[in-house]
């Protein structure tokens, strides 16, 4: 496998902060949807302030005949932009591998209907803060796990080389033959965190892990996961990972400043912003598993149809009754 040109499709934070790592060890364009977008990176360049101080220069475009061949395509959108980047990419690149990093469940099936790429499951910890189009920063400096996805004709070889280039970077990367079992450790996780978050707009901080009372919120969190965790096994899942551990060790850590951790959840942004979720790929995604294995799933159920409910709501608002 050849990785001497990457694109990455999406840059907000997390594509950001890989072109902003990737541009400074191979060549690096950036598939964007917006014409300023491309040509501010074009004209400026990346910055990446933070766990790393950065500034690459990359091509931009909105249109992917105006990047040439390209060795590996990162997907880095949200899962409910995955399919419009799949389109844009369709009949380009033919040499590629594509890597997805997105949460949740099945956005490999929707790359896999625009092409015969190879494909590359992905989940990242890693995060960070887009500032503007051209200024990313770097806030926690976690692992990516990636392994090929078992319906594609990737190999470990062919990851194990993209796990090599993204550490070279200086992200984090971490390779695995079958990388169900760690998938599906970050989507129990996610699914708990991010609906009950989305729903209390409490940012995830250390009431999710308190059980010393009856009301506290630490019993709904663990409940989720138990849940979540028997349809993981009835679908023949071994977790690679404890999700209530990584709940209970990400709330108790702290910050590098000595505050209480809170961090923000994906779903908790997009919901204080009134845009739609990705709560079908994460909490909807283990209501479809368990439908699946004939496992009732009542808690992943109420939360998946809330915050349903709750995008629904903004519908009504301004409304007089």
């Amino acid at each position: 496998m050849k990785l001497e040109r990457v694109c990455v499709v999406g840059a907000g934070a997390i594509g950001s902060l890989l072109i902003g790592h990737l541009g400074t060890v191979v060549e690096t364009t950036v598939l964007t949807r917006r014409e300023e977008h491309a040509s501010s990176l074009n004209e400026k360049g990346l910055k990446v302030s933070g766990k790393s101080e950065l500034q690459t220069t990359v091509k931009a475009s909105t249109k992917p005949a105006d990047l040439g061949d390209i060795d590996l395509v990162i997907i880095a959108t949200k899962a409910l932009a995955v399919e419009a980047s799949a389109k844009m990419i369709a009949g380009h690149f033919p040499n590629a591998h594509v890597l997805m990093i997105q949460n949740g469940l099945g956005c490999e099936e929707i790359v896999s209907k625009y092409g015969g790429w190879p494909v590359i499951s992905a989940v990242t910890f890693m995060s960070g803060t887009r500032h503007s189009d051209t200024h990313v920063e770097y806030e926690l400096d976690t692992a990516t796990w990636m392994g090929p996805w078992a319906e594609s004709n990737a190999r470990y070889d062919d990851v194990k080389q993209i796990e090599e280039l993204v550490n070279k970077s200086g992200l984090i990367a971490e390779a695995y033959e079958d990388l169900l079992p760690h998938q599906w450790s970050k989507l129990i996780f996610n699914s708990a965190i991010n609906s009950i978050s989305a729903v209390t707009d409490l940012p995830h901080a250390k009431p999710f892990a308190v059980q010393d009372n009856i009301e506290d919120l630490g019993h709904l969190v663990l409940n989720m996961m138990n849940e979540a965790k028997e349809i993981a096994a009835a679908r023949g899942v071994i977790l690679a990972d404890d999700p209530w551990k990584m709940n209970v060790n990400a709330v108790n850590k702290g910050s590098t400043s000595g505050e209480d951790y809170a961090h923000v959840p994906s779903m908790l942004d997009d919901v204080r912003n009134k845009r739609l979720t990705e709560v079908d790929w994460i909490t909807g995604s283990i209501v479809r598993e368990a439908k699946k294995a004939g496992v009732p799933a009542p808690y992943h159920e109420t939360m998946y149809r809330l915050v349903k409910a709750h995008e629904a709501s903004w519908t009504f608002e301004n409304t007089s009754h």
